[in-house]
Order: structure tokens, then C-alpha cells, then sequence
């Protein structure tokens, strides 16, 4: 979920930012930044502090939290962001997508992305298959599994206790298949500290 509370490095946020700012579009005319990683790796607070140093009124921001379809839904994401979002987008058509509604166990009114210089989604599988055309980076954020454990259920609550394993088996299963963090650009451990280009 989009973690409002948690402040990212510095060094984490300028390595992202300065390599950004370095690349081309390949979304139309949209520097898309990929933030990706297992849940409570610190994506929602990295893409915030990448949305902050870009500029929020040049940078457009998707949460794939709003796009996944209920508990079992992370492998057909990538595909809805591509379809709905990245696509359209690149093509200079309207794009955008239908929120899932969490409580409802739904899907909500479809909602706008707008066009801007850069699009920051971030999200685990972010960076995962048809999304790979449209990213002109793709990070990878991770850190050790007890301490997301921690992360997430100190974010989530309780709610998330009994959903962790079966998210986690699905995070490994698409990382695995599509090899996320070996394809990433910048790989960043929360856990140590340790930023890689």
C-alpha cells in the first residue's frame, strides 16, 4: 500500500532521480520509472521521494496496489498497466485504468492518467513483462524477508497476517520467470543499504 509515513535515502532517491533524468522516453513522450520489488521493500517510499525530487507537477504517479486484482491478481497486472496505462499513453491516446476496490471486491469507474514528462509506477511488478517496452528504468527495490515481513504488517495491520505467504509465493514465482531483479537497472537494498547500477 502507498506508505505516507516512511522517508527514503537521500542517495537512494538521487541515484534513481539522476538516472532518470539521463534517459529517453520510450512511452511517447513519458520517461516511465519503474519502482518494483517484493512487498515492504520500500517502493512506496522511494517512488515518493523520486516523485518529490522530479517535480510532482512534471511527474505522474501509478500505484499498482489500485490495480491488483484482489490477493491472487499480481501475475495480470503487468498486463492491465501495459493495456491500460502504457500503451494508450504511448501512443498519445487517453490512458488510464479501473481501480479495484480492496473492500468492495470489485472493480471501480475507470480513472485518468495524465500525460507528463514522467510517469513513476510503483508497485511489485511494475517492471514484469509487457511493461519492459514502455520503461526507460526499472528499479528494483528489496531487503531481507523479515524485515519486509515487519514492513508490511506494520503498514498493513493484521489484515494482511493471513494474505502474506500467498503474495509472497506469487512476488517469487513472477520474479522468478521473469527474472525482474536481474533485468533491473538499479537494484536497491533496503536492508544494507547497497545501491547498484
Amino acid at each position: 500500500m502507498w506508505d505516507r509515513t516512511g522517508t527514503a535515502r537521500p542517495e537512494d532517491v538521487d541515484a534513481v532521480v539522476t538516472a532518470a533524468r539521463q534517459r529517453a522516453p520510450r512511452c511517447g513522450g513519458t520517461v516511465v520509472v519503474a519502482v518494483d520489488g517484493p512487498s515492504g521493500a520500500g517502493k512506496s517510499t522511494l517512488a515518493r521521494g523520486v516523485v518529490s525530487a522530479l517535480g510532482a507537477e512534471r511527474t505522474e504517479v501509478v500505484h499498482l496496489d489500485r490495480l491488483y486484482p484482489g490477493w491472487d491478481g499480481l501475475a495480470v497486472t503487468p498486463g492491465l498497466l501495459a493495456d491500460g496505462v502504457l500503451a494508450p499513453m504511448s501512443r498519445g491516446e487517453p490512458a488510464g485504468f479501473r481501480p479495484w476496490s480492496w473492500v468492495r471486491d470489485e472493480w471501480r469507474p475507470w480513472r485518468p492518467v495524465a500525460t507528463r514528462p514522467y510517469l513513476v509506477v510503483e508497485g511489485c511488478g511494475a517492471s514484469v513483462g509487457p511493461t519492459r517496452p514502455y520503461t526507460a528504468l526499472a528499479v528494483f527495490v528489496t531487503a531481507d524477508r523479515d524485515l519486509r515481513r515487519e514492513r508490511g504488517l506494520a503498514r498493513d495491520g493484521e489484515t494482511y497476517r493471513p494474505h502474506w505467504q500467498r503474495w509472497a509465493d506469487q512476488e517469487t514465482a513472477l520474479f522468478a520467470a521473469d527474472r525482474t531483479r536481474e533485468r533491473a537497472d538499479l537494484v536497491i537494498d533496503t536492508t544494507s543499504g547497497a545501491s547498484t547500477l
